[in-house]
């Protein structure tokens, strides 16, 4: 009996097999490097050599392969990610084993990097200028800013808005908005180029991202000009008053200056650009008015047959479209010598000016007549204050009041110590009168009194005392 053995030798007729046990996407572009995002075996059913399996991945860049234990294989990142520079990536792992010719099987491994947001908008202008006429209508269009978010989804979704600025520039700034929309810049209200030239506004650009992300970029709005406002006579001075007259000596030759008409123009440019023009005069053919200065010349010498007083009327125009004009009138005087100056009288005054003074005349008479009678109340209170005075002086109370050295009437006669007397002496009779008075005591019975005439003689009556 023979025992045989037969040894089956392996041939390399096996291709690797990889099994992926986890894998992650998409990944969010903020992750960081040797983040895990593919775990996967590989295995041979060869065996020696054929059996043993390398793997190898064809992007070395963002990602690579490591081994985990035993024949796991793991799949990380090694840099950071940028979705707005690749959104996507497709990795080939390949397994090979190690036979001759070795055998291979590929695994595709296809990486979506989701969005995060992490750029702010970006203007397509550094800087925006706008144009607008003044007198503009309200609300009128002037432009557009745009901005781009490289984001995408609420990230990239930008409004547009205006920044806030400080109060003393928020008078300028509230003239002007924008859509949040489409970026569109409108003026709200009329401009006047004379009062506002130009001014500046921030615009805002944010996305809807969390926490959203802003851009700024500045706005210039520049008013032009219009031809809105006439030329303003400086000299001579074109007010209601009389007018002043220019002097000009009866010698004066061809050429000789006169005076100048002085104007300006509020707006710029063209529009402000003034023309002078003689447009009447009492004799035209002696005065001159140059075009663009307004001197008032002498156009020739002054002859005996040219009046003496003159009258002018200058024509002042600017260049806009249509052009604006204002009038400048003047007068002359045409003298032999400058000592003996004649000026006209000047016009009445006007009927305002007539009541304004009528109306100073009514109040200062008025304020007079006022003081007057106040003086003459205050003379009367005096004058009574010193009457009472007087009399409040000389009036007794009594026998008991009277002085010492005057003689007591009551001790000779029958009148009662309570009666007043008042003794009234005249410079002009040495004869001293009495007034008898009302009694202080009311209700005394009548008595005979005794009135004293003279030193030599008395008089008795019997009658109540009365005061006189």
């Amino acid at each position: 009996i023979c025992k045989v053995l037969v040894e089956v030798v392996d041939v390399n007729d096996n291709a690797p097999e990889l099994a992926v046990s986890s894998f992650s996407s998409p990944l969010p572009e903020n992750t960081v490097p040797g983040t895990v995002v593919a775990l996967f075996s590989v295995r041979d059913r060869d065996s020696g050599a054929n059996g043993k399996v390398s793997c190898a991945l064809d992007d070395q860049l963002s990602f690579s392969l490591r081994p985990a234990y035993k024949n796991y294989y793991e799949l990380v990142t090694v840099s950071a990610l940028d979705r707005e520079h690749t959104a996507r990536y497709v990795l080939s792992v390949t397994a090979a084993d190690a036979g001759s010719p070795p055998l291979t099987a590929t695994h595709t491994f296809t990486v979506d990097i989701s969005d995060v947001n992490d750029n702010a908008p970006v203007f397509n202008q550094t800087s925006y200028t706008m144009y607008v006429r003044e007198n503009n209508a309200a609300t009128v269009f002037v432009g557009a800013v745009s901005a781009a978010d490289a984001d995408v989804g609420l990230n990239a979704k930008v409004t547009y808005s205006l920044a806030p600025v400080a109060a003393a520039e928020r008078p300028s700034c509230s003239c002007m908005s924008v859509n949040s929309e489409n970026g569109h810049v409108f003026v709200l209200r009329p401009l006047d180029y004379e009062r506002l030239r130009q001014t500046e506004v921030t615009v805002s650009a944010s996305d809807a991202g969390s926490p959203p992300l802003r851009a700024n970029v500045t706005v210039r709005l520049v008013v032009l000009d219009e031809n809105d406002n006439a030329p303003l006579v400086l000299y001579p001075a074109q007010d209601s008053g009389p007018a002043s007259s220019e002097l000009v000596p009866v010698a004066a030759e061809a050429g000789y200056l006169i005076t100048k008409v002085v104007a300006v123009d509020a707006d710029s440019g063209q529009n402000s650009w003034l023309s002078y023009h003689l447009l009447r005069a009492t004799e035209p053919g002696l005065f001159t008015v140059a075009l663009q200065s307004g001197e008032v010349r002498l156009k020739r010498p002054v002859t005996d047959r040219d009046s003496v007083k003159h009258k002018l009327l200058v024509l002042v125009r600017d260049n806009g479209k249509p052009p604006l004009s204002a009038t400048a009138a003047l007068s002359a005087l045409v003298l032999k010598d400058f000592s003996d100056v004649r000026l006209p009288h000047s016009s009445p005054p006007s009927d305002e000016q007539g009541d304004s003074l009528t109306t100073y005349l009514i109040i200062a008479l008025v304020c007079v007549s006022l003081l007057f009678l106040i003086s003459a109340a205050v003379f009367a209170a005096r004058k009574v204050c010193k009457s009472k005075e007087l009399k409040a002086a000389h009036v007794l109370y009594g026998a008991d009041n009277l002085q010492s050295g005057l003689a007591d009437a009551a001790a000779a006669g029958t009148l009662p110590r309570a009666y007043c007397y008042e003794i009234s002496l005249t410079t002009g009779s040495g004869n001293s009168e009495f007034q008898f008075l009302k009694p202080i005591v009311p209700s005394l019975p009548p008595q005979r009194c005794a009135t004293a005439r003279g030193p030599d003689e008395e008089q008795d009556h019997d009658f109540p005392c009365v005061p006189v």
